[in-house]
């Protein structure tokens, strides 16, 4: 399935088109759902985190909103995924690290 079309899709079945900036406001949100997923199957921190159901869901409605950006602005998931794991792989290649060092 291809990420963005998939959402291109729904978003146009369902009438649900807006700008990407409430998009984004929608991503931070889910952002925030995935991470107290995670905090609660951690037990906040206090065990390993077990994956569970509610933590893939969480994750596919950030892949949602992400998704519905890139389809705002015209950009495709997959090349720009792409391009991020070159740029890594050059910055690892270079320092040993992937962070940037701005």
């Amino acid at each position: 399935m291809h990420l963005n079309n998939a959402a291109r899709e729904f978003v146009n079945m369902y009438k649900l088109e807006c700008p990407p900036e409430i998009r984004f406001m929608d991503l931070a949100s889910e952002v925030g759902e995935l991470g107290k997923a995670l905090l609660e199957a951690s037990d906040y921190g206090k065990k390993p985190c077990i994956p569970n159901e509610n933590i893939a869901e969480e994750i596919g409605d950030v892949i949602f909103s992400l998704a519905c950006i890139a389809n705002n602005l015209e950009i495709d998931l997959a090349s720009a995924m792409e391009a991020a794991i070159s740029k890594y792989k050059i910055r690892h290649e270079k320092s040993g690290s992937v962070g940037s060092k701005a």
